[in-house]
């Protein structure tokens, strides 16, 4: 089982709400600046690639895990500055499951994933 959280956007948002997952990012270790800056985790991407270009290879490859580790949570705190609302923590074994849960607990819900 996987814990997923759900954050739902600003009021006068169209976009569908994120449900995310909370693990270990494959990607931000991988691509970690990038991959933070993509999230729209423009400061902390900055600064990890200005460690990734200045830096020694022990600090690039601490960045690297760091993005892995850290990268969702500062994720998750970029969509709260930008007004996202953080609604709920859904247990479920994929996210498929967690989006069907979420719909049968909260069916108001349904019209903003379908909007």
């Amino acid at each position: 089982m996987r814990a997923y959280t759900l954050h739902l956007p600003p009021a006068a948002s169209t976009q569908a709400p994120i449900l995310m997952v909370e693990q270990f990012s494959w990607w931000g270790l991988f691509f970690g600046p990038f991959w933070l800056m993509r999230h729209g985790v423009w400061w902390w991407g900055l600064a990890a690639l200005a460690v990734v270009i200045l830096a020694p290879p022990p600090a690039v490859l601490a960045v690297f895990l760091l993005c892995g580790f850290c990268g969702p949570d500062a994720r998750r705190a970029a969509l709260t500055r930008r007004g996202w609302q953080f609604e709920a923590v859904v247990i479920a074994p994929d996210a498929e499951a967690a989006l069907k849960r979420v719909l049968t607990e909260r069916p108001v819900l349904t019209r903003l994933f379908h909007a």
